[in-house]
């Protein structure tokens, strides 16, 4: 048996889940879905995930935004878009599609 934490996350299936219908989005994006369909979990926890999952091949970058306003850690802010990549198998969880049939 490997040693470690295995490799496997609900969260970033649930996330894969949620990109899949998606097609794209940021991790804020990502996070107002994921709290509205399954059991809360923080921000930092999405964006951790995120960054794991692209390591893993399982999301990749489809591109980077800067995004001009008047934000409290500055003038502008970036949005990394998300989309799902090559390790991604998801699996159409009838929750998720349910919610973006509802949200469309």
């Amino acid at each position: 048996m490997a040693k470690g934490r295995p490799v496997k996350s609900e969260i970033r299936q649930n996330i894969i889940e949620i990109l899949y219908f998606m097609k794209q989005g940021y991790g804020y994006e990502i996070y107002k879905a994921y709290i509205a369909i399954f059991p809360k979990v923080t921000m930092r926890s999405i964006y951790y995930h995120l960054k794991k999952g692209a390591a893993l091949h399982e999301f990749k970058v489809s591109k980077v935004e800067k995004e001009k306003g008047d934000y409290s850690w500055g003038p502008e802010a970036e949005k990394i878009y998300y989309c799902l990549g090559d390790a991604a198998k998801p699996t159409s969880n009838e929750k998720v599609k349910e919610y973006f049939d509802k949200n469309k």
